[in-house]
């Protein structure tokens, strides 16, 4: 089950495309879901990827699959740097410390911590426009809500879309999951 929900939600990540990818799991003991992520880290970590499990404040446990070389990357970037130390983030030069500062955030915080994004691989600029004022200025939605440059947004929402879909019928027709990571 977590392979489908795996691919289905984080196939552009897998595919080397993304950053990183988060779903939400419903309905599941947390003991089995922790089994399964830890077997699915056994493959992931082979191919240069890890799977964490985030408990939100709701409840709810949210998978977060991530490229640690891409995201250490993303979060030195001048802008992503500044937008994590606005809101609080103090060791921004350590991407292990600042995964456990918003795992933190996401269970404990009143808000959901929309600098997320800068972990999901959004553009800097996107995530700090949504964190000001997420309906003003909007130039396309998809994966996240664009201000930029539209055509940009367009085509990698397309690129994500079509690796999902090629990433499910490769599942469906039996291809294992750890075959299809770059």
């Amino acid at each position: 089950m977590i392979e489908n929900l795996v691919t289905r939600f984080c196939s552009p990540t897998l595919a080397g495309l993304k950053t990183g990818s988060l779903f939400t799991v419903r309905d599941r003991r947390r003991e089995e879901l922790t089994e399964d992520l830890r077997k699915l880290n056994r493959i992931l970590t082979r191919k240069g990827l890890r799977a964490l499990l985030f408990t939100a404040k709701c409840g709810n446990s949210l998978v977060y699959i991530y490229r640690p070389d891409l995201l250490k990357r993303d979060l030195s970037s001048f802008e992503a740097e500044k937008i994590l130390k606005d809101k609080g983030y103090l060791a921004t030069d350590s991407t292990e410390r600042c995964i456990v500062q918003l795992a933190r955030r996401i269970s404990n915080d009143n808000d959901f911590p929309h600098e997320i994004g800068l972990f999901l691989g959004y553009p800097p600029t996107d995530v700090k426009c949504f964190m000001e004022n997420s309906r003003d200025g909007v130039t396309c939605s998809g994966c996240w809500k664009a201000y930029g440059n539209k055509e940009e947004a367009e085509k990698i929402f397309a690129l994500y879309r079509k690796c999902t879909n090629v990433y499910c019928r490769k599942i469906r027709e039996g291809i294992r999951l750890e075959k299809l990571i770059v």
